[in-house]
């Protein structure tokens, strides 16, 4: 991960000074001066390690770092005279719905805002053409939304025209937006405050990153990443089900995960019963005496049954060159998951050893569930602090979690890079001992 980061470009640009005074501590009982509130002064290193702090200091460089996310006692709007928006981009992720309902709750209970809007299928929402009608969001239309799967609001792939979209804000007197997606939709995002700013119209645009696959970079997880695991661990108890319970057992699993192989990992951690993990980060042959084939028939005959996590991007180079790519930008991936499956099932028939393999995939599963109590809480926290941001004239930023500190992550650098599996690293040295697999297969 190359990313030029200094003391100037991990720190966002606010909209201007703050003089309105918060509204908060009318709402904290017992409150105190300067009991909830941070200083813009307050921060947490960027990069934390001691050698990457010592090769900064003896260079004379000032340490990058990020804001601390948090109330602050002076606000850049005045709560009682702003409209803020909210949507959310891309596919579904447990725990939408729990930032949907914790912004409205935060921004309409902690500081007053009454008009509030929801806008429909994401950038659609945003453009007048496709017909969705804003929802005015209120404590009460926001009341049960947490104990369901996906998002109330709908959601769409794909990019609008951000002269459009910001006209429309503009039309519908918006002075905070709220964005929910992946790195495609924070970019968007980025794109609508560079045009606010270019057009001097004070909109603050705070970003709530959501990736399932927890594949975006400077934040300790993404939301929805420990439901979706946990969901895959049950899985996975019911493939090792289904494997013991034959002779020459395969259970054969595929996860999400199109670039970073984080779920299939700690699936496979998490269960105990995962015999091999296939991710997009660590290439491996499929023939051969060290290949993948060769060494699963292998376990099979020694051990009775296997156990095999695939991630969806894992072993692209296997399959036909896909065509195009979806409304979000993403290369169509081909199914790595038929593909193995027909190719275990033809590699023991080869070898005439006997072969019972059952495929699951619960890709939608995972996607489509409510947020796990873990989860629901990172929501909640992540909301808090992107209302409390944009109340504070921040833009441009995502909010996310970065060593245990919540923080002010500039979008511009959260969609810089992709976080991946470093197959160097603790994590997959974690999987290899839980699965017993070599580390590649070659």
């Amino acid at each position: 991960m190359d990313i030029e980061l200094n003391a100037e470009n991990t720190i966002a640009k606010p909209l201007g000074p703050r003089t309105i005074p918060t509204p908060l501590e009318e709402h904290i009982l017992g409150a105190t001066p300067d009991h909830h509130y941070y200083s813009d002064e307050n921060r947490v290193l960027v990069r934390h390690l001691l050698p990457e702090v010592k090769a900064s200091l003896e260079k004379g460089e000032e340490l990058a770092c990020f804001e601390v996310a948090g109330p602050r006692k002076k606000l850049f709007f005045d709560p009682s005279r702003t409209t803020c928006g909210i949507l959310t981009c891309g596919g579904i992720c447990p725990g939408l719905n729990d930032v949907i309902r914790s912004l409205v709750i935060t921004a309409h209970f902690r500081y007053g805002v009454r008009r509030i809007l929801g806008f429909r299928y994401g950038f659609e929402g945003l453009n007048p053409s496709f017909g969705h009608k804003p929802v005015e969001l209120t404590p009460e239309w926001v009341e049960n939304i947490h104990r369901f799967g996906g998002t109330a609001l709908g959601t769409s792939r794909g990019p609008q025209e951000t002269s459009v979209m910001l006209d429309y804000l503009q039309e519908m007197d918006v002075q905070v937006l709220f964005v929910i997606g992946g790195d495609g939709s924070q970019r968007g995002a980025l794109a609508i405050c560079e045009e606010a700013r270019k057009r001097a119209y004070p909109l603050a645009v705070v970003g709530i990153p959501k990736t399932i696959d927890n594949d975006m970079i400077f934040m300790d997880k993404s939301f929805g990443f420990e439901t979706a695991s946990a969901a895959a661990v049950e899985i996975v108890h019911a493939a090792h089900t289904e494997a013991v319970s034959a002779r020459n057992g395969v259970g054969l699993v595929k996860v999400m995960g199109r670039h970073s192989g984080f779920i299939a990992c700690a699936a496979a951690i998490a269960s105990g019963e995962v015999n091999v993990v296939l991710i997009p980060e660590v290439p491996f042959a499929l023939e051969g005496p060290n290949g993948f084939l060769e060494y699963l028939r292998q376990r099979v005959l020694r051990r009775g049954h296997a156990v095999v996590v695939v991630a969806e991007g894992a072993g692209q180079e296997y399959l036909p060159e896909s065509n195009g790519y979806d409304a979000s930008g993403n290369k169509k991936l081909g199914d790595i998951g038929i593909f193995l499956r027909d190719k275990i099932q033809n590699y023991f028939h080869e070898c005439c050893t006997d072969l019972t393999l059952k495929y699951i995939d619960p890709s939608y599963v995972l996607r489509g569930i409510p947020a796990g109590t873990q989860d629901r809480i990172y929501c909640q926290r992540l909301a808090q602090a992107a209302v409390h941001a944009a109340m504070a004239g921040k833009t441009g930023i995502v909010v996310a979690r970065w060593h245990s500190v919540y923080v002010h992550v500039p979008i511009a650098i959260a969609v810089a890079a992709r976080r991946t599996v470093d197959s160097r690293r603790d994590i997959w040295f974690a999987v290899l001992e839980a699965t017993g697999q070599p580390a590649r297969f070659y």
